[in-house]
């Protein structure tokens, strides 16, 4: 069995995320798409996140009606940084060995997963499901010869590419603009319900 695995800070949740799931869901014959909403994420310890539990919840509202879609608290229930390898292998060992895990992720992020806290045991956990993001297109070949064993544990996806980012949506709330169509309708009302985002934040 096949199973996608989209981590993410999720502050808040947008149409990017659900598209590119539902993609990698159809791409690669996925059971399921699982939603890790991050607790403590080590490259943002420095800035200021919306609480968890509202974090949470616009997930949750988001994926309702995909029943293909879950979420997973296992990175919130954990004390110290979310790192993705220890996030893999919670999950690996919570579902069992017969279990393929796709990692979704952009382009930009297999770029830079050199920097990433032990790669070389996260390329042995999982696939990647990888996004193309403009301008950040990684080369397969010059990660393999630093990382090798990562070019065949790749699945480039051919989702579309929106232009729409979580920082821009809390500078949209914080400047008073729209953001319909950018969010699910459930996840707009949570925001303007709970008055999130009234400051600007840089996470």
């Amino acid at each position: 069995m096949r199973v996608g695995v989209l981590g993410g800070t999720f502050d808040p949740i947008h149409i990017g995320h659900l598209v590119i799931a539902e993609e990698a869901r159809v791409e690669l014959q996925l059971e399921r798409v699982v939603f890790v909403p991050a607790g403590l994420p080590p490259h943002k310890l420095e800035h200021v996140l919306s609480p968890v539990e509202h974090r949470l919840a616009m997930v949750e509202l988001a994926i309702a009606s995909n029943p293909h879609f879950t979420v997973s608290r296992v990175d919130i229930e954990r004390s110290g940084p979310s790192y993705s390898v220890d996030t893999i292998e919670l999950l690996q060992g919570e579902w069992g060995a017969g279990v393929e895990i796709y990692f979704i992720m952009g382009s930009d992020s297999l770029r830079d997963i050199l920097t990433w806290h032990e790669p070389q045991r996260l390329i042995r956990l999982c696939y990647f499901a990888v996004v193309n993001r403009p301008g950040h297109q990684a080369d397969l070949d010059e990660l393999d010869a630093l990382l090798p064993g990562i070019a065949s544990r790749v699945q480039m996806l051919h989702a579309p590419e929106l232009a729409i980012s979580s920082t821009d949506i809390r500078r949209r709330v914080w400047e008073g603009l729209s953001i319909k169509y950018q969010v699910p309708e459930a996840v707009e009302t949570y925001i303007y319900r709970h008055q999130l985002y009234r400051e600007l934040t840089k996470s």
